[in-house]
């Protein structure tokens, strides 16, 4: 899997995404190789509650002249240099002038940060602190090819796993943000491979629902056509953002604190070799401020490595290929399938001998000879789960208080279950 990661987060990397454009276009092309996705054009101007989609954005080139005619800043070499949705340029300006129009990061003198007008009109440029530092005294020239096209369109797109129910699962990514790698082409790129390794299980109980959009308008859009079936219909959901790097997972509840989405999440995650920090729901960050919205309060979290804000290289050009791991990446593939098998199995069992414990050894799942590890793990799960199947526990909850994990708890009930000791409800 990290092989093919790496070659699709290579095809990715250069495309200019924006909000609209053919960056993203072109991105949701590529991602169809990997998922069943349905595009959609939503046209430049559509109201969606208190927002309009904004008109299309492309750029064909934007460069910086220094007064001997070089070219000091090319939008070619990075597309972090632009800002963007820059509006079309041709002019030439002073230095002083120039500088009103100039972005850089003075603490981080190397590295480009990422800055957007998406909603008012201006040009601009980003550029290292050394690079600004080093511009002569002189005349520039300023040339930027850019459309907004009132008349264009933004693009989104969904793909649905359809289950023996129409009760749904949802992963949410988003496709907006250029040359990025742990704040933009993981999210996109993880949920591709979970939506591949999801539908290799077969059939599932949950209907999963997986969209790929441009951060917040995307969303926006998203409620205003699906967000009263998601009321209805949605049990779990996950935003998947800066989920790339080497970090430990870190898992943003939904406004909701205790919804199963919560559970699921922070019980899995919990598990992991490198640890989870969980933390409440606060309405800055991603998506999950559009799901957990007042009206729609869906029980959605977001699922991360290192939470966006928390690491320097957030929105900087120094958020590139070697700052994430491509075997960190198929780690959070995998641990979300786990999140997956656990929503997917998980319901409540009742104890079918329930008067003190079963005599397990005449069933031949009690040991009859020494005591090793892996046998004692085997046994405190299962009496951890004839104690709690009481129909008022669930998986998740036998799996919290028992502390074993969950595949062994998953085992478990299987083997009950075929010895008669366990029902479902």
């Amino acid at each position: 899997m990290q092989q093919q990661l790496e070659h699709y987060f290579d095809r990715l990397w250069s495309l200019n995404r924006s909000l609209t454009g053919e960056g993203n276009r072109e991105s949701l092309r590529i991602l169809s190789e990997l998922v069943d996705l349905k595009v959609h054009e939503i046209p430049s101007g559509t109201q969606c509650f208190d927002w309009n989609v904004p008109p299309e954005w492309n750029t064909r080139e934007a460069w910086i002249k220094d007064p001997k005619g070089n070219i000091v800043v090319d939008f070619r070499e990075n597309n972090l240099h632009l800002l963007g949705y820059s509006t079309p340029i041709h002019a030439k300006m002073s230095l002083a002038e120039l500088k009103k129009n100039l972005y850089s990061l003075p603490d981080n003198p190397d590295w480009i940060p990422y800055r957007t007008s998406y909603y008012k009109e201006r040009w601009g440029f980003c550029l290292t602190h050394n690079q600004l530092m080093s511009l002569p005294d002189g005349e520039y020239e300023v040339f930027i090819d850019s459309t907004l096209d009132k008349k264009g369109s933004m693009t989104i797109a969904d793909a649905v796993i359809e289950g023996e129910t129409d009760e749904e699962i949802m992963f949410s990514t988003y496709i907006c943000h250029p040359s990025m790698a742990n704040n933009e082409l993981s999210g996109p790129l993880v949920q591709a491979f979970l939506y591949q390794a999801i539908k290799s299980l077969g059939k599932t109980r949950h209907t999963y629902r997986f969209t790929f959009l441009p951060e917040t308008i995307g969303a926006i859009y998203y409620l205003s056509q699906h967000g009263e079936h998601l009321k209805e219909k949605l049990r779990a959901g996950y935003v998947l953002n800066c989920i790339g790097d080497a970090g430990k997972f870190t898992y943003k509840r939904s406004r909701q604190l205790t919804s199963l989405a919560d559970r699921a999440a922070e019980t899995v995650l919990s598990q992991t070799k490198i640890g989870c920090h969980a933390e409440d729901f606060f309405p800055l960050g991603s998506d999950e401020r559009q799901y957990c919205s007042p009206h729609f309060d869906l029980p959605m979290g977001s699922v991360m490595r290192t939470r966006y804000y928390n690491y320097p290289e957030y929105h900087t050009s120094a958020d590139n290929k070697d700052f994430i791991s491509f075997e960190a990446m198929e780690t959070s593939v995998l641990r979300l399938l786990d999140i997956v098998k656990l929503l997917e199995a998980n319901a409540y069992y009742i104890n079918q001998m329930p008067h003190c414990e079963p005599q397990l050894g005449k069933r031949g799942l009690y040991p009859n000879l020494g005591s090793d590890t892996s046998t004692r793990l085997r046994v405190a799960a299962m009496m951890w789960t004839l104690n709690l199947a009481d129909g008022k526990h669930d998986l998740i909850d036998i799996v919290r208080r028992s502390g074993q994990p969950v595949s062994e708890i998953l085992e478990v009930v299987k083997t009950l279950e075929e010895h008669g000791l366990l029902v479902k409800m």
